[in-house]
Protein backbone atom coordinates (compact mmCIF):
# COMPACT_ATOMS: atom_id res chain seq x y z
CA UNK A 1 0.00 0.00 0.00
CA UNK A 2 1.67 3.54 -0.91
CA UNK A 3 1.46 6.81 1.04
CA UNK A 4 -1.39 8.34 -0.01
CA UNK A 5 -4.02 4.74 0.03
CA UNK A 6 -2.31 3.93 3.85
CA UNK A 7 -3.23 7.84 4.86
CA UNK A 8 -6.96 7.15 3.04
CA UNK A 9 -7.25 4.02 5.28
CA UNK A 10 -6.32 5.37 8.30
CA UNK A 11 -8.62 8.54 7.72
CA UNK A 12 -11.51 5.52 6.53
CA UNK A 13 -11.08 3.94 9.87
CA UNK A 14 -11.22 6.92 12.14
CA UNK A 15 -14.95 8.01 10.45
CA UNK A 16 -15.81 4.55 11.49
CA UNK A 17 -17.79 3.77 14.91
CA UNK A 18 -15.86 2.50 17.68
CA UNK A 19 -17.21 0.05 19.60
CA UNK A 20 -15.72 -0.19 23.44
CA UNK A 21 -12.39 -2.21 23.47
CA UNK A 22 -12.65 -5.69 23.64
CA UNK A 23 -16.14 -6.98 23.59
CA UNK A 24 -15.99 -9.94 21.68
CA UNK A 25 -19.12 -12.06 20.70
CA UNK A 26 -18.73 -15.92 21.01
CA UNK A 27 -19.84 -18.75 19.55
CA UNK A 28 -17.68 -21.54 21.35
CA UNK A 29 -17.56 -24.96 20.67
CA UNK A 30 -14.40 -26.87 22.21
CA UNK A 31 -13.97 -29.31 19.51
CA UNK A 32 -14.35 -27.42 16.17
CA UNK A 33 -13.14 -31.18 14.04
CA UNK A 34 -15.69 -33.46 14.38
CA UNK A 35 -14.74 -37.21 14.02
CA UNK A 36 -18.59 -38.90 14.75
CA UNK A 37 -21.54 -37.42 13.55
CA UNK A 38 -24.12 -36.00 16.30
CA UNK A 39 -25.47 -32.89 17.71
CA UNK A 40 -22.47 -30.89 18.91
CA UNK A 41 -22.91 -28.32 21.58
CA UNK A 42 -22.20 -24.45 21.14
CA UNK A 43 -22.10 -22.01 24.07
CA UNK A 44 -22.62 -17.86 23.21
CA UNK A 45 -21.28 -15.73 25.22
CA UNK A 46 -20.60 -11.70 25.19
CA UNK A 47 -17.64 -11.71 26.82
CA UNK A 48 -14.09 -9.92 27.62
CA UNK A 49 -12.01 -13.12 27.17
CA UNK A 50 -8.75 -12.17 26.40
CA UNK A 51 -8.63 -10.56 29.99
CA UNK A 52 -11.02 -13.20 31.33
CA UNK A 53 -13.30 -10.21 32.21
CA UNK A 54 -16.27 -8.46 32.56
CA UNK A 55 -19.58 -10.76 31.07
CA UNK A 56 -22.23 -8.34 29.33
CA UNK A 57 -25.98 -9.80 29.32
CA UNK A 58 -27.15 -10.91 25.85
CA UNK A 59 -30.85 -11.07 24.49
CA UNK A 60 -32.05 -13.91 23.09
CA UNK A 61 -30.56 -13.84 19.21
CA UNK A 62 -32.17 -12.61 16.37
CA UNK A 63 -30.41 -15.34 13.99
CA UNK A 64 -28.76 -18.18 15.29
CA UNK A 65 -27.64 -20.86 12.00
CA UNK A 66 -25.36 -22.79 10.70
CA UNK A 67 -24.61 -23.39 6.56
CA UNK A 68 -23.54 -26.99 5.28
CA UNK A 69 -22.85 -27.34 1.73
CA UNK A 70 -24.77 -23.78 0.87
CA UNK A 71 -27.54 -24.87 2.79
CA UNK A 72 -28.95 -23.15 5.70
CA UNK A 73 -29.21 -24.96 8.91
CA UNK A 74 -31.79 -22.88 11.43
CA UNK A 75 -30.68 -23.67 15.09
CA UNK A 76 -32.99 -20.94 17.05
CA UNK A 77 -35.64 -24.07 18.40
CA UNK A 78 -32.34 -25.52 20.04
CA UNK A 79 -31.00 -22.53 22.15
CA UNK A 80 -31.47 -22.42 25.92
CA UNK A 81 -31.05 -19.65 28.47
CA UNK A 82 -28.08 -19.78 30.77
CA UNK A 83 -25.73 -18.44 32.69
CA UNK A 84 -22.10 -17.89 32.31
CA UNK A 85 -20.51 -17.26 35.68
CA UNK A 86 -17.07 -15.19 34.58
CA UNK A 87 -14.34 -14.24 37.37
CA UNK A 88 -16.08 -10.56 37.82
CA UNK A 89 -19.63 -11.15 36.89
CA UNK A 90 -22.12 -13.59 35.95
CA UNK A 91 -24.38 -12.93 32.74
CA UNK A 92 -27.16 -14.22 30.32
CA UNK A 93 -25.68 -16.37 28.03
CA UNK A 94 -27.13 -19.12 25.39
CA UNK A 95 -26.52 -23.13 24.68
CA UNK A 96 -27.36 -24.35 21.72
CA UNK A 97 -26.20 -27.42 19.56
CA UNK A 98 -25.29 -28.15 16.13
CA UNK A 99 -26.33 -31.50 14.10
CA UNK A 100 -23.39 -32.42 12.50
CA UNK A 101 -23.76 -35.22 9.64
CA UNK A 102 -22.35 -35.28 6.89
CA UNK A 103 -18.90 -34.73 5.94
CA UNK A 104 -17.62 -30.98 5.27
CA UNK A 105 -17.89 -27.36 7.18
CA UNK A 106 -20.74 -25.75 8.89
CA UNK A 107 -20.57 -22.41 9.31
CA UNK A 108 -21.88 -21.17 12.54
CA UNK A 109 -23.37 -17.88 12.51
CA UNK A 110 -25.29 -15.70 15.17
CA UNK A 111 -27.11 -12.24 14.74
CA UNK A 112 -27.27 -11.23 18.14
CA UNK A 113 -29.63 -7.79 19.66
CA UNK A 114 -27.57 -4.91 19.76
CA UNK A 115 -26.48 -4.53 23.35
CA UNK A 116 -26.18 -0.96 25.19
CA UNK A 117 -22.86 0.04 26.62
CA UNK A 118 -23.38 2.58 29.43
CA UNK A 119 -20.26 3.34 29.52
CA UNK A 120 -19.95 4.73 26.08
CA UNK A 121 -23.50 5.39 25.40
CA UNK A 122 -23.56 3.66 21.97
CA UNK A 123 -25.27 0.09 20.86
CA UNK A 124 -22.85 -2.76 19.80
CA UNK A 125 -24.01 -5.62 17.42
CA UNK A 126 -21.58 -8.25 16.51
CA UNK A 127 -22.51 -10.59 14.04
CA UNK A 128 -20.24 -13.64 14.57
CA UNK A 129 -18.98 -16.64 12.70
CA UNK A 130 -16.90 -20.11 13.89
CA UNK A 131 -16.62 -23.11 12.25
CA UNK A 132 -16.84 -26.95 12.61
CA UNK A 133 -15.58 -29.44 10.07
CA UNK A 134 -15.99 -33.11 9.92
CA UNK A 135 -13.69 -35.28 8.40
CA UNK A 136 -11.41 -32.41 6.73
CA UNK A 137 -13.42 -31.87 3.87
CA UNK A 138 -13.47 -28.37 2.95
CA UNK A 139 -17.26 -27.25 1.53
CA UNK A 140 -18.03 -23.93 2.64
CA UNK A 141 -15.24 -21.98 4.78
CA UNK A 142 -14.48 -20.01 1.28
CA UNK A 143 -17.83 -18.34 0.66
CA UNK A 144 -19.20 -15.42 2.04
CA UNK A 145 -22.79 -16.00 3.85
CA UNK A 146 -24.68 -12.94 2.66
CA UNK A 147 -24.72 -11.30 6.00
CA UNK A 148 -24.95 -7.33 6.21
CA UNK A 149 -21.28 -7.43 7.21
CA UNK A 150 -18.80 -10.55 7.71
CA UNK A 151 -15.22 -10.89 7.65
CA UNK A 152 -14.18 -14.25 4.85
CA UNK A 153 -11.33 -16.37 5.65
CA UNK A 154 -8.52 -15.88 3.12
CA UNK A 155 -6.78 -18.33 5.54
CA UNK A 156 -8.74 -22.19 6.17
CA UNK A 157 -10.04 -21.49 9.74
CA UNK A 158 -10.35 -24.57 11.68
CA UNK A 159 -6.61 -25.72 11.23
CA UNK A 160 -4.39 -22.17 11.09
CA UNK A 161 -0.69 -23.33 12.44
CA UNK A 162 0.31 -21.60 15.61
CA UNK A 163 3.02 -19.34 14.07
CA UNK A 164 1.47 -18.64 10.30
CA UNK A 165 -0.52 -15.99 9.24
CA UNK A 166 -4.42 -15.42 9.09
CA UNK A 167 -5.89 -13.12 6.32
CA UNK A 168 -9.54 -12.12 6.10
CA UNK A 169 -11.43 -9.75 3.76
CA UNK A 170 -14.00 -7.14 5.54
CA UNK A 171 -17.33 -6.75 3.73
CA UNK A 172 -20.17 -5.11 3.63
CA UNK A 173 -23.08 -5.99 2.17
CA UNK A 174 -21.04 -8.24 -0.37
CA UNK A 175 -18.59 -5.25 -0.67
CA UNK A 176 -15.10 -4.75 0.64
CA UNK A 177 -14.68 -1.94 3.48
CA UNK A 178 -11.17 -0.52 3.16
CA UNK A 179 -9.28 0.88 6.40
CA UNK A 180 -11.68 -0.75 8.44
CA UNK A 181 -10.43 -1.12 12.15
CA UNK A 182 -9.94 -5.02 13.56
CA UNK A 183 -9.33 -5.75 16.94
CA UNK A 184 -8.02 -9.01 17.95
CA UNK A 185 -8.76 -11.30 20.76
CA UNK A 186 -7.23 -14.47 22.00
CA UNK A 187 -9.33 -16.88 24.01
CA UNK A 188 -7.35 -17.23 27.15
CA UNK A 189 -9.37 -19.02 29.35
CA UNK A 190 -11.88 -21.27 27.48
CA UNK A 191 -15.01 -22.03 28.85
CA UNK A 192 -16.20 -25.21 30.71
CA UNK A 193 -19.38 -26.62 28.74
CA UNK A 194 -20.49 -28.34 31.59
CA UNK A 195 -20.51 -25.52 34.72
CA UNK A 196 -20.74 -22.49 32.21
CA UNK A 197 -17.74 -21.20 33.47
CA UNK A 198 -14.22 -19.99 32.65
CA UNK A 199 -11.23 -22.42 33.07
CA UNK A 200 -7.90 -21.66 33.95
CA UNK A 201 -6.36 -18.58 32.08
CA UNK A 202 -3.20 -19.54 29.73
CA UNK A 203 -2.45 -15.87 29.23
CA UNK A 204 -3.42 -12.46 29.99
CA UNK A 205 -3.93 -9.43 27.81
CA UNK A 206 -1.45 -8.10 26.01
CA UNK A 207 0.95 -4.54 27.72
CA UNK A 208 -0.02 -1.38 25.74
CA UNK A 209 -4.24 -2.73 25.51
CA UNK A 210 -6.08 -4.26 22.57
CA UNK A 211 -4.34 -5.70 19.64
CA UNK A 212 -5.47 -3.82 16.51
CA UNK A 213 -4.57 -4.41 12.57
CA UNK A 214 -6.15 -1.58 10.18
CA UNK A 215 -7.28 -3.40 6.91
CA UNK A 216 -5.76 -2.11 3.37
CA UNK A 217 -8.18 -0.63 0.18
CA UNK A 218 -9.71 -3.72 -0.39
CA UNK A 219 -10.70 -4.83 3.35
CA UNK A 220 -7.78 -7.37 3.42
CA UNK A 221 -5.91 -7.70 6.82
CA UNK A 222 -3.41 -10.28 8.03
CA UNK A 223 -2.21 -11.25 11.25
CA UNK A 224 0.94 -13.59 12.84
CA UNK A 225 -0.60 -15.92 14.71
CA UNK A 226 2.18 -16.45 17.66
CA UNK A 227 0.04 -19.17 19.59
CA UNK A 228 -2.43 -21.92 19.31
CA UNK A 229 -6.12 -22.08 20.54
CA UNK A 230 -9.05 -19.88 19.70
CA UNK A 231 -8.63 -16.62 17.91
CA UNK A 232 -11.15 -13.50 17.14
CA UNK A 233 -10.89 -10.78 14.78
CA UNK A 234 -13.72 -8.05 15.36
CA UNK A 235 -14.07 -5.53 12.33
CA UNK A 236 -15.18 -2.25 14.17
CA UNK A 237 -18.64 -0.28 12.97
CA UNK A 238 -18.07 -2.65 9.04
CA UNK A 239 -21.85 -2.68 9.18
CA UNK A 240 -24.26 -0.62 6.87
CA UNK A 241 -26.83 -0.08 10.15
CA UNK A 242 -25.14 3.18 12.43
CA UNK A 243 -27.61 3.84 14.49
CA UNK A 244 -30.52 2.01 16.86
CA UNK A 245 -33.13 3.06 18.92
CA UNK A 246 -31.76 6.89 18.54
CA UNK A 247 -28.10 5.86 19.66
CA UNK A 248 -25.19 4.89 17.71
CA UNK A 249 -24.59 1.76 16.48
CA UNK A 250 -21.25 0.56 16.05
CA UNK A 251 -22.49 -3.14 13.41
CA UNK A 252 -19.21 -5.31 13.80
CA UNK A 253 -18.12 -8.37 12.13
CA UNK A 254 -16.70 -10.65 13.98
CA UNK A 255 -14.65 -14.37 12.79
CA UNK A 256 -13.31 -16.71 15.09
CA UNK A 257 -10.59 -19.19 14.07
CA UNK A 258 -8.79 -22.34 15.78
CA UNK A 259 -4.69 -22.36 15.42
CA UNK A 260 -3.04 -25.31 16.40
CA UNK A 261 0.73 -25.88 17.10
CA UNK A 262 2.64 -28.12 14.99
CA UNK A 263 3.61 -32.43 16.29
Amino acid sequence: MNVCKLVLALTTSLCLPVAASAHFQLAYSPDTIIERPGDVPIKLIFWHPFDNGHVMEMARPLEFFAVHRGARIDLMDRLVPSTFTGVTNAAAAWDGSVPVKRSGDYVIVVVPEPYFEPSEDIYIQQIAKSYLNRNTMPTDWMEPQGLVTEILPLVKPGNVIAGSTFSGQVLREGVPVPGVEIEVEYLAAEPDMETGAPGPAVTGPMPGGTVVIVADEDGVFTFGVPKAGHWGFAALGSGPETEFEGKQLSQDAVIWIRAWDME
